[in-house]
């Protein structure tokens, strides 16, 4: 016999906050509603489906198991009623609504100084919203809704995705002013061999490709020290306890002139990483998405 169901995607879009924040006074807060209208709502989409979604207890509430497996359920609606929505939108004004773009942390400070305004002046009536992610989660994000378009360097896993190469970004040869050399403007590769080079933690892309640079050049990779940001390497090498490589973007947008720190050019062919833009192949807003990318290109310094 078929259920007489009457919740709604409100009720859902509660059960999902319940879900990532497993308290009521901040599920209601991130919903931008009262504690006991959510409570309410929850209590009554419980009635609806005829199962137990959520256990109260003095510490706090959880998920029962099918509370769980229900709010990934409603996770999926919800991204297909927003893309239901972002469809129509599309149709009446192509260029406006919502579009979230994810960056690696090893670009967005020292791109979006440059993109950001510009996307503001091409396309005034769209409101774009900045995350900065690590490479994994935000590909993961890209394929799963959450994230419309990211910007990373390749190499990638692309399947499913379709993508945009917004330029090449050299690597540049960051050492100590007191470094021996510190006084040349060009080096060959091989002058690196026996360095001892300084490099991001786990999960950043940019360890990857520095790592492949210093090992084809015969470094040494300084293994005990890791960083979680550029700044900190720039502030490692500034310190003499090493050498690395910074993407150019970085060095062009340095915030404040060290002399600490000298940055030098590898002799050609320089080494580089792909900057690309990224969105899933089945995104209703594809086209838009490629206006977007040919915006950012535009506003590259240097391109």
């Amino acid at each position: 016999m078929a259920s007489n169901l009457h919740f709604n995607l409100r009720m859902l879009r509660y059960l999902v906050a319940l879900d990532e924040h497993r308290h009521f006074g901040r599920a209601a807060e991130a919903c931008f509603v009262t504690q006991p209208t959510l409570s309410t709502q929850v209590k009554k989409l419980e009635e609806q489906l005829g199962v137990t979604l959520v256990e109260r207890h003095s510490r706090g509430i959880t998920l029962t198991q099918t509370g769980t497996a229900i709010a990934e359920r409603a996770r999926e609606l919800l991204r297909e009623a927003e893309s239901i929505n972002e469809l129509a939108q599309m149709h009446q004004d192509p260029q406006a609504g919502r579009l979230r773009i994810g960056l690696i942390p090893t670009i967005a400070p020292y791109l979006l100084p440059h993109t950001a305004p510009a996307l503001a002046d091409r396309f005034e009536r769209l409101r774009c919203l900045y995350l900065e992610l690590q490479t994994d989660p935000l590909m993961a994000a890209i394929r799963s809704g959450d994230v419309d378009m990211g910007v990373l360097a390749l190499p990638l896993d692309l399947a499913g995705c379709d993508s945009h190469e917004l330029f090449v970004e050299p690597f540049l040869l960051a050492v100590g002013a007191d470094h021996e050399l510190a006084g040349q403007r060009v080096v060959k590769q091989d002058v690196i061999a026996d360095e001892h080079f300084l490099l991001l933690e786990d999960g950043h892309c940019l360890r990857d490709q520095a790592l492949e640079v210093c090992n084809m050049a015969g470094g040494v990779n300084e293994d005990e020290f890791r960083a979680t940001s550029l700044e900190t390497l720039r502030q490692m090498v500034a310190g003499g306890a090493g050498v690395t490589l910074l993407p150019e973007l970085a060095v062009r947008d340095q915030v404040s002139d060290d002399d600490r720190l000298v940055t030098l050019r590898f002799e050609a062919p320089e080494p580089s990483r792909t900057v690309v833009g990224v969105w899933r192949a089945s995104h209703p807003r594809g086209d838009l998405i490629r206006d977007v990318c040919g915006t950012i290109m535009d506003a590259v310094p240097g391109r």
